[in-house]
């Protein structure tokens, strides 16, 4: 794998990390693999307070998507960026196709933890170009869950991917995490995946940047790290928890953003 998809072995880390500790998720797939397949990480990629956020954030994007299962009843579902991660086994979406989709070389290392069946798909591609949509039912409501992804995607690509949706399914809903330009400038010299060789990332500073002709209206911005998460952490842990990821330094840097087509 190049060095953007070595990537989702840090979140991969982070939900191995914490499932194994009983905290936010329980993810057996992620103890698994990443005992099978994972590697040493080095610096901050290897942080536990690293993997505290990763595994929180994932809780996060679970909610939303049973939220929003439960509430578009037959919705397609589309993971993009989903790596190695095993969100198709944690959410019910019984009645609902999924699909999980990444870059060829990702699919085909994931094709080796999990499998196809009626309803749970997994499509190998890049999802800059078009041509992978067609393998997607169109014409019908869809959940697209983006954990991940948008800051390796230049903000013109990230807005055609968006139009691509929009036209291609209908209502859509999106949950998306960003990097502000703050943290894509910085990335360049310190960012945990500046350890698995990454130094180029995009950021936005404004949620409306995503809206407009790609057919999407921002609906607000969600807690990437909720209290009653923060809570289950190890009490001694938490206040440090909440000043680094929780705090106005981390609105400076990362955010979660909702929008609706």
């Amino acid at each position: 794998m190049d060095s953007v998809n070595k990537t989702l072995y840090i979140p991969l880390y982070g939900k191995a990390f914490v499932s194994r500790k009983g905290l936010f998720l329980q993810d057996e797939s992620a103890e698994r693999i990443w005992q099978a397949q994972g590697f040493p990480l080095k610096g901050k990629a290897a942080s536990k307070w690293l993997a505290y956020n990763m595994g929180m954030r994932a809780a996060v994007f679970d909610r939303w998507t049973a939220e929003k299962l439960e509430e578009n009843p037959g919705a397609v579902v589309l993971h993009i960026g989903c790596g190695l991660d095993s969100r198709v086994e944690r959410v019910a979406h019984k009645g609902h196709l999924w699909f999980d989709v990444d870059f060829p070389e990702v699919i085909a290392e994931r094709k080796n933890h999990f499998s196809e069946n009626g309803e749970d798909h997994m499509l190998g591609a890049d999802v800059r170009q078009p041509e992978w949509l067609e393998a997607v039912p169109d014409g019908q409501p869809a959940i697209v869950v983006m954990e991940g992804i948008s800051m390796y995607l230049q903000l013109a690509e990230l807005r055609e991917l968006m139009g691509r949706l929009n036209r291609r399914f209908g209502p859509v809903q999106l949950l998306m995490d960003t990097y502000t330009v703050f943290a894509a400038k910085a990335s360049r010299y310190k960012n945990p995946i500046n350890d698995v060789g990454v130094t180029q990332v995009y950021g936005i500073d404004s949620p409306e940047e995503l809206t407009g002709d790609t057919g999407f209206r921002f609906v607000r911005e969600r807690e990437l790290t909720p209290e009653d998460l923060i809570a289950r952490l190890p009490r001694r842990e938490q206040r440090f928890f909440r000043t680094m990821f929780a705090g106005k330094l981390a609105k400076k840097i990362y955010r979660l953003y909702e929008y609706k087509a």
